[in-house]
């Protein structure tokens, strides 16, 4: 049975909390300074510390600064102020949490329902670091270069504890992987993760979505619906964007941050949450402000652990082995293993990636579907990778060498007609393989479904 103990100098809150972690199924002790706690981690070690920091004989921390006396603890703050500077401290010395008085019985169940010893994260720690030293991936990220290291050393920090993170980065950089790797090295892995992209969301439906509705709310509200407060209840949630959310609802976002309630839209009943949030823009935060498009307040409650993704122009020596990655993901669906000429690799080195990541991976999709057999070679690369080494233009080719049919249009058609022309002639010329069709236009997979339906031909 797991042992915990409480350091806590008012003795009624303490009973309370022992008989809660007695409910929890943990064996309990109480301390009412920080010398009785010395002296019962010494008659037998903790798994879990509920330490207040405000004690008869000095602050709470102090105890976490000795690191031998609790390094095979998990500490938990008991508090009756959070603050920003609390909560930083205690990232620092350790904590995976805090608890605000008065103790809330079902945030004290979720806490304990996450314990797992230090000793333990550290080791999962350690296993994943040796994956990347093996193979450059560490969790949902891959790259062996010198400055995504120092990204892997922060997210191994922050992994483990409660505050929020703020990931900051350019568009298709990544950011949703880190988020979700912070996600399955922490406590909360077993709970679910939830990503919203806030500025994908109609505002007027990003209240309803984000904290859910009863039925009959409003106009089309015909059931009641879970927002993703509810649904991510005991996990981490991610807000992508969240410059783009609107301010009225960064107000209801800062007091569910500091309250652990919401309310469904139509409801007055608040109602309890328990999640860990993520959040991330591709702008400056501090520019975002002045612009009005980020309140100051939710910024600070939110930027607790700042995490900066570079992008892939400053990383390109993570270059091959992402776009080797990429490759076997795509001969995994596809069949065929495929790798790039030296020359092919040359092209990628010398663009820029105003897309990142996401951006290679669509220009290597399309190499992979035109390149029929042998290595994908620079011929299926985008012509304007390298706009300052221009090539001769050629005539377009078939997947077999040959020429492709021509598509003659009478001056004075419409675009839209040209559009349909030239999608559905490809698509026949294709063979009618999406795929294919798709790569040869260069749109993508969800654009050509939606043109095939709006032509009415077959998709």
């Amino acid at each position: 049975m797991a042992h915990a103990l409480v350091v806590e100098d008012d003795a009624d809150s303490a009973r309370m909390l022992a008989s809660l972690l007695h409910t929890g199924g943990f064996t309990a002790a109480t301390a009412s300074s920080l010398r009785d706690a010395r002296r019962q981690i010494a008659l037998q070690r903790p798994d879990i510390v509920l330490l207040d920091l405000q004690l008869p004989d000095g602050n709470g921390l102090s105890l976490c600064e000795e690191a031998e006396l609790l390094s095979y603890s998990e500490v938990v703050l008991i508090t009756g102020h959070a603050s920003l500077d609390t909560s930083i401290q205690a990232l620092r010395l350790g904590a995976a949490d805090y608890l605000i008085k008065p103790v809330d019985t079902r945030r004290l169940n979720a806490v304990l329902s996450r314990a797992r010893s230090p000793s333990t994260l550290l080791a999962e720690i350690q296993d994943i670091r040796l994956q990347w030293e093996a193979t450059g991936r560490f969790g949902h990220l891959l790259g062996r270069s010198s400055i995504m290291r120092e990204v892997y050393e922060q997210i191994a920090c922050v992994a483990g504890t409660s505050v929020s993170v703020f990931v900051t980065g350019e568009s298709g950089s990544g950011k949703e992987l880190v988020a979700r790797t912070l996600h399955d090295l922490s406590r909360r892995r077993d709970g679910p993760f939830l990503a919203v992209n806030c500025g994908a969301i109609s505002p007027q439906l990003i209240e309803s979505e984000i904290f859910g509705h009863e039925r009959g709310s409003f106009t089309g509200a015909d059931r009641q619906h879970l927002g993703f407060f509810e649904r991510a209840n005991g996990g981490t949630l991610f807000l992508d964007e969240i410059t783009e959310m609107p301010l009225e609802l960064q107000v209801e976002l800062l007091r569910v941050l500091e309250t652990g309630t919401f309310m469904r839209v139509g409801s007055t009943e608040a109602r309890h949450t328990d999640v860990r949030i993520v959040a991330a823009s591709n702008r400056n935060l501090a520019q975002a402000v002045v612009d009005g498009a980020l309140r100051e307040d939710l910024l600070y409650r939110l930027n607790v652990f700042p995490l900066h993704l570079p992008p892939l122009r400053d990383r390109l020596e993570d270059l091959p082995l992402l776009a080797q990655h990429f490759l076997d993901d795509i001969a995994a669906r596809e069949g065929g293993r495929k790798t790039l000429t030296a020359a092919a690799l040359e092209r990628l080195a010398e663009y820029r990636w105003p897309g990142n990541v996401r951006e290679l991976r669509n220009v290597l999709q399309r190499a992979f579907v035109m390149t029929q057999e042998g290595p994908v070679t620079e011929r299926w690369l985008p012509r304007d990778l390298v706009p300052s080494r221009p090539e001769p233009e050629a005539a377009p080719l078939a997947a077999d060498g040959a020429a492709l049919a021509e598509l003659r249009m009478p001056l004075g058609s419409s675009l839209a007609q040209v559009e349909r022309a030239l999608i559905l002639a490809t698509f026949a010329h294709c063979g009618q393989r999406r795929e294919q069709t798709a790569a040869m236009l260069g749109i993508s997979m969800k654009t050509l479904y939606n043109r095939l339906k709006e032509y009415g031909a077959s998709a």
